[in-house]
C-alpha cells in the first residue's frame, strides 16, 4: 500500500504523544498516512505487552491511520544492525512514504535517540539496489524529527490547532500509561496528571511560535526545499 506519509515509533504511544496532530491534519487533507512501531513497549513500568496492543488498537481507530503494523524488534534490546536495518527499510519499501516521521535524535529514553539513526539510515538504505528483499528500492522525499520528551528548538513547526482534541483523545487511549486515579501500578513521569497538562502547554508553546494555539515542533535531517515562499506562515 503506497503511503504518503509514514511515521515510525520506538515505542507503542511515541507518535500519539509526538506527532499525531500532525498525522490528523494530513489525514484529514486525504493523504495516505500509516504508524510503524518498532517494538511492543514491552518493558514499560506500567501495563504489559497485551493491554498496550489492546490500546494501540484503539488509538490507531480515533487516529484513522491507514496502516499500523509493528517490528517487535524487542524493546529496550533491539540495535542498529543487519537484521533490524533489513526489517525497517523492508517496511519503507513496503510503504513508498514521500515523508517518513522519526523520534526524537537526543531524547530521555535512549530507545528514541536509537530508533531516529535507524530509521534515518534505513531511508537511506532502502534505495540500494544492491541491498535485496524482494521489494522495489524506494528513498523517501523527506524525513524529520518529532520532538517528544526534551525539549529541542524545532526547524519548523505545524498547526495543529484543530486537530488538539483528536490527539488528545488519541493520547489517552494508552489507559495503561497515563494518569488512572484507581491504577495501583508505579508512578512514572508520565502517569501523572501534569504530564497531560504538559502535553496541552507543549503545544501550546510551539504553537506561539507561529501565532496560532497549538502546534507539533520538527527537526529536519537535511535542510529542506522551499518552492513557494507564500507558503510560509
Amino acid at each position: 500500500m503506497k503511503l504518503h506519509l509514514l511515521a515510525f515509533a520506538a515505542h507503542p504511544d511515541d507518535v500519539e504523544i509526538a506527532c499525531s496532530g500532525t498525522l490528523l491534519k494530513h489525514l484529514q487533507k486525504g493523504y495516505a498516512c500509516g504508524i510503524v512501531d518498532l517494538t511492543l513497549g514491552e518493558l514499560g513500568t506500567r501495563g504489559n505487552a497485551e493491554t498496550r496492543m489492546e490500546e494501540t488498537l484503539e488509538a490507531s481507530k480515533v487516529l484513522g491511520v491507514s496502516v499500523r503494523e509493528n517490528l517487535d524488534l524487542g524493546d529496550g534490546f533491539f540495535e542498529h544492525n543487519n537484521s533490524t536495518m533489513l526489517k525497517v527499510l523492508s517496511a519503507i519499501r513496503k510503504y513508498r512514504p514521500d515523508v517518513v516521521l522519526a523520534n526524537s535524535p537526543d531524547d530521555r529514553h535512549p530507545d528514541h535517540s536509537r530508533a531516529a539513526k535507524l530509521v534515518n539510515d534505513a531511508c537511506f538504505y532502502s534505495g540500494l539496489p544492491k541491498i535485496e528483499d524482494g521489494q522495489e528500492t524506494w528513498r523517501p522525499n523527506a524525513m524529520y524529527h518529532y520532538i517528544q520528551d526534551r525539549y529541542l528548538k524545532p526547524d519548523f513547526v505545524v498547526d495543529i490547532s484543530s486537530q488538539i482534541e483528536l490527539k488528545m483523545k488519541a493520547v489517552i487511549c494508552y489507559k495503561s500509561q497515563f494518569h488512572d486515579p484507581d491504577s495501583e501500578e508505579p508512578t512514572t513521569p508520565i502517569s501523572t496528571p501534569e504530564f497531560l497538562e504538559y502535553l496541552i502547554a507543549r503545544s501550546r508553546d510551539f504553537g506561539r511560535t507561529i501565532n496560532v494555539k497549538f502546534a507539533e515542533g520538527f527537526i529536519c535531517s537535511r535542510t529542506p526545499g522551499v518552492d513557494d515562499l507564500m507558503g510560509l506562515f
